[in-house]
């Protein structure tokens, strides 16, 4: 069942185990990848807002490849985040 996300709460583990108890470690990067599935348009709609809100250059994108759907392309993004 989905719950809203409150700030400052943490989901238990199947062992009970809290996240905040864990001591911290050193930060470390991680690859993240975004993928879009749409029509050319839509998905050049798409980048072009997560421009505008500061998330992403459009020429961080791949090049669109098609997908076994008719009409449909595949982008990707691939994102470096900080694990803190």
């Amino acid at each position: 069942m989905f719950q809203p996300y409150e700030p400052g709460a943490f989901a238990s583990t199947a062992s009970g185990g809290d996240f905040s108890a864990h001591p911290k470690s050193s930060p470390r990067n991680e690859s993240v990848r975004h993928l879009l599935y749409g029509s050319p348009e839509a998905i050049q709609i798409v980048i072009k807002s997560l421009h505008r809100l500061g998330y992403a250059e459009p020429n961080e994108w791949s090049r669109p490849m098609p997908t076994e759907r008719p009409g449909e392309v595949m982008r990707i993004l691939t994102k470096t985040v900080q694990i803190e």
